[in-house]
Parts: C-alpha cells; sequence; structure tokens
C-alpha cells in the first residue's frame, strides 16, 4: 500500500499520482503553491485516489466562498462511491458538515479523529482553519499542542505543526511563546505563511509597529513571491503597522500597490482591502474611487449564508461606495438565514445583522445609534471568527462613532481601553485626544 509522507495509507494511489499530491499537500500546508491545481493533477492521474479528491475539496472549501463551495460538494460527492480507509472516511465525513454549513460538527470530526491520527497535517489544517472560522483558536493551541510531543524534528511537515501552535498561542495571548515558537518555523520552513504570519500578529497586538515592519522587510523575499495566495493578508498587516504609527499615506500606498495586486476573488483575501479601506475612511483619509472599484470585486462572493465575517466586510464596501440598497439586500437575505436552521443562524441573528445594521447606522451619520447596535455585541465578536486584529474594525469603528455621537463616557472608556494595550499607537491616541474633548 502506498503511504503519504506521514504513513498514512492512501487509497486508490499511485507512485506517480502520489508524488503530485505531495506537492499539493506542502503548497496547501505552506499556503504557497497551486495546491488545487496539483490535486486535481493528481486526481486526473489516478481517478480512484480518495484523498486527491478530498485534498481539493478541502482547498476549495475552506475559501468559503459560494462558488468554490459548490465545487467542493462535487467533489465531496464523487469520492463517496470509493474504497476509504477509516481515515478517508473521517476527511469525508468532515467536508459534508462543512459544505453544508455544520462548522461545528465538521470540527468535531476532526478533532476526534487527530486523536488516532495525530500526523495527518491536511486534517490539523482543516480543523485551524475552520477553528478560526468559529473563533475557536484556544483550540487550535491545545490540538496541535497535543500532538506535537509524538512528532520528531525531522519528520515532514514538524514545522507546519508547530506553526500551528504558535499561531494557537498567539490568539490566546502567549504572545511570547508564539513568537519564540514561529521564528523556529520560520527557520525550518521559510517559505510557509504561518510563522511569519504569526509573528506579524505578535507585533500588532504588542505594540510593537517598528518591530513588524523590520521582520516584515528582511524577510519580504520568502512570504511575498507570486506563489504566496496569502501574501495579500500579509501585505495588510504591513499596512496596519503603518496606521499604528501614523503614516497613513504608506498604507495607502500599499492598499495602491500589493495589496490591489495580489488580491484574489474570493471572499476572505477581499477581506483585507476592506478592512483597511474602512479604516482609512474612518480616519479621515481621502480614499477617492477606490471603494468603487473594491466593491465591484465583491459581487457574487458572500451570500448571507456561507460566513458572517464575510458579509460584514462585503456590506463596508457596498456602503462606503454607495450602494445602500444592496445592504438592504444583504440584511434581508442574512434575516432569512437567521430565521432557518442552519448551524451559522444564531450567529446570523445574534451578531451579523446587529454588525451590519451599526455599520449602516455609521456610514449615515446615526452614530448614536451606531452605538447602540455595536456596544452589546463586543461580548459575543469572537463568534464571527478571524484574529483579534481583523475583527478590530468593529471595535475601533464602535470607538469612533462613540466620539461622533458625543457619548463622553462610552468614548472614554473604549478609548482607554485600546490605550491600554497599545498606548503609543497612533490611532489609539486620536480616539482618546476625540473622547477627552467631549464636554462633560
Amino acid at each position: 500500500m502506498i503511504k503519504d509522507a506521514q504513513g498514512h495509507p492512501l487509497s486508490g494511489a499511485t507512485e506517480a499520482a502520489t508524488a503530485v499530491y505531495e506537492q499539493g499537500v506542502r503548497a496547501f500546508n505552506l499556503v504557497c503553491g497551486d495546491a488545487v491545481g496539483l490535486f486535481e493533477e493528481a486526481r486526473q492521474a489516478a481517478p480512484q485516489f480518495a484523498m486527491a479528491h478530498l485534498g481539493k475539496a478541502w482547498a476549495l472549501a475552506l475559501a468559503n466562498d459560494p462558488g468554490l463551495l459548490t465545487q467542493a460538494k462535487l467533489l465531496v460527492a464523487a469520492v463517496r462511491p470509493l474504497d476509504l480507509n477509516e481515515r478517508e472516511q473521517a476527511h469525508s465525513t468532515a467536508l459534508s458538515y462543512l459544505t453544508e454549513g455544520a462548522r461545528s460538527a465538521a470540527v468535531a470530526v476532526l478533532d476526534r479523529h487527530l486523536i488516532h491520527y495525530p500526523f495527518d497535517l491536511v486534517a490539523h489544517q482543516a480543523a485551524t482553519l475552520i477553528d478560526g472560522f468559529l473563533g475557536r483558536f484556544h483550540w487550535v493551541r491545545d490540538r496541535s499542542a497535543r500532538a506535537l510531543p509524538m512528532w520528531s524534528k525531522d519528520r515532514p511537515g514538524y514545522a507546519t505543526l508547530l506553526a500551528f501552535h504558535a499561531f494557537g498561542l498567539e490568539e490566546a495571548g502567549g504572545y511570547t511563546r508564539a513568537e519564540d515558537e514561529s521564528r523556529a518555523a520560520a527557520e525550518l520552513e521559510p517559505l510557509s505563511f504561518w510563522p511569519h504570519h504569526t509573528v506579524a500578529h505578535v507585533m500588532e497586538m504588542t505594540g510593537r509597529p517598528e518591530d513588524g515592519l523590520g521582520w516584515m522587510t528582511a524577510r519580504e523575499a520568502l512570504w511575498a513571491t507570486p506563489g504566496h495566495l496569502n501574501q495579500v493578508h500579509v501585505w495588510w498587516h504591513r499596512a496596519l503597522f503603518h496606521l499604528e504609527l501614523g503614516q497613513y499615506e504608506d498604507a495607502l500606498a500599499l492598499y495602491d500597490g500589493p495589496i490591489r495586486a495580489t488580491q484574489r476573488p474570493v471572499a476572505l483575501s477581499l477581506t483585507n482591502a476592506t478592512a483597511l479601506l474602512w479604516r482609512l475612511d474612518t480616519l479621515g483619509v481621502d480614499v477617492g474611487e477606490r471603494w468603487q472599484e473594491h466593491a465591484s470585486l465583491w459581487e457574487g462572493h458572500a451570500d448571507a449564508k456561507c460566513l458572517v465575517f464575510a458579509d460584514i466586510h462585503a456590506a463596508m464596501a457596498e456602503l462606503r461606495s454607495g450602494r445602500e440598497r444592496m445592504v438592504e439586500r444583504r440584511l434581508m437575505a442574512m434575516r432569512e438565514t437567521a430565521a432557518g436552521s442552519a448551524e451559522a443562524a444564531g450567529l446570523y441573528r445574534t451578531v451579523g445583522i446587529p454588525i451590519v445594521e451599526g455599520l449602516a447606522a455609521f456610514h449615515r451619520g446615526a452614530y448614536t445609534q451606531a452605538v447602540e447596535l455595536l456596544l452589546p455585541v463586543r461580548v459575543d465578536l469572537w463568534q464571527i471568527g478571524g484574529s483579534w486584529a481583523q475583527r478590530d474594525v468593529v471595535n475601533w469603528t464602535l470607538a469612533e462613532a462613540a466620539a461622533r455621537a458625543g457619548q463622553r463616557d462610552i468614548a472614554l472608556a473604549l478609548a482607554h481601553e485600546r490605550a491600554a494595550s497599545r498606548p503609543r499607537s497612533v490611532p489609539n491616541r486620536r480616539f482618546l485626544r476625540q473622547a477627552e474633548a467631549i464636554a462633560a
């Protein structure tokens, strides 16, 4: 029986197809290279190769884009008649749940599976991303922590698992160890997206923008080559460091240059530019006609069913480009989802809809209403998924709305909260000045 690099038997594989499949797994794990194309090549070379089908399905489904999700469903259906071993059956079951929008059920299958198959890197990455969409990064930390002692440093993929653990640590507040492990992982696997990304997060969360820019500049040749599918997100982090330093024109230049050049027509890729433009807009930076072009890119990539996080960002682009009617239609679709039986129904109802309504109120200058809508959902904001840095765009908007509404107590409380973790941040000092200027 042919096995993969971690020793798992591969049903229906050939030696030639397995070689291509391993390249696909590596591209998938590093977020560097054409994983979808490589998995497809392996599928064509060996039509009974179950993990080739499943690998491609994971790469498509985890993008959380309606069109790609449809393609993933077809792959899951195609694999069902094949002979699957226990490991492959777990992947198929988890994907079946995921493609129907049942993320919690999908990751529950993977979590149990990884107790028995701790070397399954495809499953580790899938579970990491799904938990990220659910906002449960402590599980990312703990799941990889229980597997790491079973790995040796010379086992293929060790650096990837170490990087997953580091990212879970970072989102759970373990910044020092997260940085140390990420730097170690980056040395072992220099082309990996994950450790570069995690160090950027550590420096964002600990208020070290100069160090962040230095890290990115020194290693740019490793994370910014054309093969890196998510380099746009690292460029976004670089732009955030410029914002923290008050270098708004530099951040806008990154938007006009590498961010626009490297974003892909996929929901989670588009969120980066959206969030950056929204922050710049609230700071009073003239972004010109950029919203018009950007909003057009969102068409068809957030359907009010797939992912609340994507719908929030799509709504931002629609609002700022003057497409308020599209936001009303989006809210109607979100309410329809909220009234249904899908796993995400409760999240749309209690968090997603109030956030979009709050953003719409902010957009039209109804700042008091924006505060009333956004303030109560802060405690549940983690549920929309994404990182602390990504979700901060909502808290950023709330802080600005409170200041513009003249609600001194709320504006001061939010500003002090922000300044406590990053006192040198130019935008945070701005929030504090605005709040203090409100008449008592």
